[in-house]
C-alpha cells in the first residue's frame, strides 16, 4: 500500500512540546466515576458522591424511635438497552439503582418483628456513556460544569455615600444560614444572619459563651481586671472603665397561672463604660456588690479596637441569657418558650452538622485564610472561627490586612457533573426519607418490610427533572467532533446558585490573571453571555476540592526539570507569589536558561526576572488557550477579537463526506478527534484491510 505523503506531519514549532496532552474528556468521565464509585466495596468507598448522600439521609427512624431503617450498600444492574438502541428508539440510557437496606425494631413490645435485610429498587438513573454524554429520551445531552463562588469566608469593602469605608466578612456555607459581619458609619460592628436579622456582634459573642464584658475584652486582650476594694479603687482614680459596673439582685414573684414562686435576676447599671473613675464613684462601686471592675490597658492603642468599645456601647444585653433571648426574638419575631429552646436555635443555626455544612472546601478555605489548624472533617463553624474572623476584620479596618478579590480563581470553584448529581440525589433522598417516616408512623402494629416503605418514583422524578429542565443539562452540540468536545469542557457561571446574565457586571466577565493556563481568555460567546461561559484550557484539570489546576515545570537555580516527574499541577492559590517563565524561554540541552534574564509572570505583572529567581516554567506555549483556540495556526499573530470569532466558528463547520487533511495544523487535531471518541480506534496494532 503506497504511503500518502500528504499525511506525514512535520513539526516546525520552535518549542518542541515535552508534555503529553491529557484525556480531554477527563473532566466529565472522572467526575462521574467518582460519583458512583462502583468498583469498590462499601468499606473502601470514600465519603463522597452517592455514598455520602446515602450516609447523610440514613438511618431513618419513626417519631417514637421504634423502627430503624439502615443503609448497608448500593449497586446498579446492567442497563436494559444498549446506547444505540436508546438512540434509535427514543429511550433513556439508564441503570436500575438498588440499595441493600436493613429494617429492625428497637421496641421490646414488638417481639414478633424480625430484622429484615432487603434489596430495594430505588428507580432508574441515567448513566454516562463512554463519550461523556447522557442519552435522555433518545437525545444526547451534556451536563455543563458550573463555576461558582467557593464556600468559605470572604472579606470585602464598600464605600458609603459619605465617603466612609465599610468592611464586611461573609461566611458562605454549602448549606445553612449565611452570616455576615459588617461595620457601619458609626464604627460599630454588626452580625447579619441570612442577610436580614441585624444584631451587634458582641450580642452574638455573648450567646456563644463569652458572657460578660470581661470575657469579650479578654478575647482581644484589652482590659485589666481590678478586684473591688477601696484601696485598689483609689489607685485607679482617673482611669477609664472598660466595662459597665452592674448591681445585680434576684427578685421573687408568684406566677399567677401556676402559683409557683419564680426568681428573676435583675441588674442595674451603676457606671457605664468609658466613665473616668472619680473619688465619688468609689463608694458607689463598693456598694454595688461587684467583685471586680475592668479598666482599659494603659499601653493598648485604643483606636485600633475602638470598634469593640463602640459595639459594646450599642449592645443591649449584659448576659448570655439576655443575648440568647434577644437573638431568638430577632430570628423568630416571638418570645422564646424557655432559655433552652432559644439556646438550641442558635446551636442548630451554625454548630449542628444536620443544618450547617461548610464542606471540605469551606473548611480548607477558612483554615487557609485565618491560619487555623481545625480538623478538615469539622464541617460546621466553631467559636474560634467567629473570633478569628472578627479579629481579621479589625485588622482590615486598621489597614493591616487586604480584602479578597472575588474574581481570583482561588475564590471560585467548579461543580462538575458528579457534584451536581449528588445535590439532586440529596433532594430526592430527603423527599423519600420524609415519606418513609410518614409510612413508618402509620404502620404501627403490623409487620412490614423496607419495600413497603419505599416509593421508587420519588428519586427518579427528581433526577429526570434535573436532566430534562436544569439550565446546565443541555442538548449536545453535535455539529462536529470539536463542537462536542468543547461542549463537554465548557464552564458556566450561570445556572442554579450561580449568576444571572442581568446581574453580572463587567468584573465577573473580565479576564483575570489567574485564568492563565486554567480558563481560556479567547474562547467565550459573543453577546450577553460573554465572559460568563468559558472553556477549560488544554492542560488544565480539576482537583479534588474543585479548583482548577495547571501544570508547570519545577525550576531551581536557573535550571528547568525536563522530565515528566518535574511537572507539578498548581491551583491559583498555590501559584501566588511564584515567578513563572514562559514556555518559549531559550534553554540549553541540559535545561538551563541561556539568557541571564528571562521574561516571566509574577501574579498580575510581567517582569524580566533574573534566571536564578525563577520558580516555575510553563509546559507549552498553548497552555494559555483552550482546545478550539489551540487549533488556530499562528494564533499569536491574530487579533484577539478575530481569534474569538474563529474559535467559535470552527465549532459550526459541517464535516465533509470526504475529509481532507489541513495543509497547516497545530498538532492538536489528532488528540481532539481521538479523545472525542467519534472515530473508531483500533485497540491493538495492525493494518486496516478494508472498510
Amino acid at each position: 500500500m503506497s504511503q500518502n505523503n500528504n499525511n506525514i506531519r512535520i513539526n516546525f514549532s520552535k518549542t518542541k512540546s515535552r508534555f503529553d496532552y491529557p484525556d480531554f474528556l477527563e473532566i466529565q468521565l472522572k467526575s462521574f466515576v467518582e460519583f458512583f464509585q462502583l468498583g469498590t466495596t462499601p468499606e473502601e468507598r470514600k465519603h463522597e458522591g452517592l455514598f455520602q448522600v446515602f450516609l447523610e439521609n440514613f438511618p431513618i427512624t419513626d417519631t417514637r424511635n421504634n423502627f430503624v431503617l439502615e443503609f448497608l450498600d448500593y449497586y446498579v444492574d446492567p442497563p436494559r438497552y444498549s446506547i444505540e438502541e436508546c438512540l434509535d428508539r427514543g429511550l433513556t440510557f439508564s441503570v436500575p439503582l438498588k440499595a441493600k437496606l436493613k429494617l429492625y425494631c428497637t421496641d421490646p413490645e414488638h417481639e414478633d418483628f424480625d430484622t429484615v435485610v432487603q434489596d430495594v429498587y430505588l428507580g432508574t438513573i441515567p448513566y454516562m456513556t463512554p463519550r461523556g454524554t447522557f442519552v435522555i429520551n433518545g437525545a444526547e445531552r451534556v451536563v455543563v460544569s458550573q463555576l461558582h463562588r467557593s464556600p468559605g469566608v470572604f472579606f470585602g469593602q464598600s464605600i458609603h455615600p459619605n465617603g466612609t469605608k465599610l468592611y464586611s466578612a461573609r461566611i458562605i456555607p454549602f448549606k445553612g444560614s449565611w452570616i455576615e459581619f459588617a461595620t457601619d458609619i458609626n464604627n460599630v460592628m454588626y452580625a447579619y444572619i441570612d442577610r436580614k436579622k441585624k444584631l451587634p456582634v458582641t450580642t452574638l459573642l455573648r450567646a456563644i459563651g463569652y458572657e460578660s464584658d470581661k470575657d469579650i475584652l479578654e478575647i482581644f486582650n484589652l482590659a485589666d481586671e481590678i478586684k473591688v476594694s477601696k484601696v485598689n479603687l483609689k489607685k485607679v482614680v482617673g482611669q477609664r472603665l472598660a466595662a459597665r459596673v452592674l448591681k445585680t439582685w434576684v427578685e421573687d414573684f408568684v406566677d399567677e397561672d401556676t402559683g409557683e414562686v419564680v426568681s428573676i435576676e435583675r441588674n442595674e447599671v451603676i457606671l457605664d463604660r468609658e466613665t473616668v473613675i472619680e473619688n465619688e464613684h468609689v463608694d458607689a462601686i463598693v456598694d454595688s456588690g461587684a467583685k471586680s471592675i475592668l479598666i482599659h490597658k494603659e499601653n493598648q492603642s485604643i483606636s485600633d479596637f475602638a470598634i469593640i468599645y463602640n459595639t459594646l456601647q450599642k449592645d443591649p444585653c449584659n448576659s448570655e441569657k439576655e443575648a440568647v433571648v434577644h437573638i431568638y426574638r430577632q430570628l423568630r419575631n416571638s418570645e422564646p418558650p424557655d432559655e433552652a429552646t432559644a439556646r438550641d436555635v442558635i446551636e442548630k443555626l451554625f454548630f449542628s452538622d444536620k443544618r450547617y455544612d461548610l464542606g471540605e472546601v469551606g473548611r480548607y478555605r477558612i483554615n487557609k485564610k485565618l491560619n487555623l489548624n481545625t480538623a478538615s472533617d469539622t464541617k460546621v463553624l466553631t467559636r474560634e472561627d467567629i473570633i478569628e474572623i472578627i479579629k481579621y476584620l479589625i485588622e482590615l479596618i486598621n489597614s493591616k490586612a487586604d480584602v479578597d478579590d472575588i474574581d481570583h480563581l482561588s475564590n471560585r470553584r467548579v461543580r462538575t457533573v458528579g457534584e451536581q448529581l449528588a445535590a439532586q440525589f440529596s433532594v430526592g433522598l430527603a423527599r423519600m426519607a420524609r415519606t418513609i417516616r410518614e409510612r413508618m408512623n402509620v404502620r404501627d402494629n403490623e409487620v412490614f418490610t423496607p419495600i413497603d416503605l419505599i416509593n421508587s418514583k420519588t428519586l427518579s422524578s427528581v433526577i429526570n427533572s434535573f436532566f430534562g429542565t436544569n439550565q446546565l443539562s443541555q442538548f449536545m452540540d453535535q455539529t462536529n467532533p470539536l463542537a462536542e468536545m468543547t461542549h463537554k469542557r465548557r464552564l458556566s457561571a450561570l445556572g442554579p446558585g450561580g449568576l444571572s446574565r442581568e446581574r453580572a457586571g463587567f468584573e465577573v466577565r473580565d479576564v483575570h490573571y489567574t485564568h492563565y493556563g486554567r480558563l481560556c481568555p479567547i474562547e467565550t460567546p459573543e453577546g450577553p453571555n460573554i465572559g460568563l461561559i468559558s472553556s477549560l484550557c488544554v492542560f488544565a484539570r480539576i482537583n479534588d476540592l474543585g479548583f482548577i489546576e495547571t501544570p508547570y515545570r519545577k525550576t531551581d537555580s536557573g535550571k528547568v526539570g525536563l522530565t515528566n516527574d518535574d511537572v507539578v499541577y498548581l491551583s491559583a492559590e498555590e501559584e501566588e507569589a511564584k515567578i513563572i517563565a514562559q514556555a518559549n524561554a531559550i534553554l540549553s540541552d541540559n535545561g538551563e536558561f541561556v539568557n541571564p534574564r528571562v521574561k516571566a509572570r509574577y501574579e498580575g505583572d510581567f517582569p524580566l526576572a533574573e534566571k536564578e529567581t525563577v520558580d516555575l516554567m510553563d509546559v507549552a506555549p498553548n497552555q494559555i488557550a483552550s482546545i478550539a483556540a489551540s487549533l488556530i495556526p499562528f494564533l499569536e499573530h491574530d487579533d484577539a477579537n478575530r481569534a474569538l470569532m474563529g474559535s467559535n466558528m470552527m465549532r459550526q463547520a459541517v464535516p465533509l463526506l470526504n475529509p481532507e487533511a489541513p495543509i497547516v495544523g497545530t498538532g492538536l487535531e489528532e488528540s481532539v478527534v481521538r479523545d472525542s471518541r467519534v472515530q473508531i480506534v483500533a485497540e491493538e496494532d495492525g493494518t486496516i484491510e478494508y472498510v
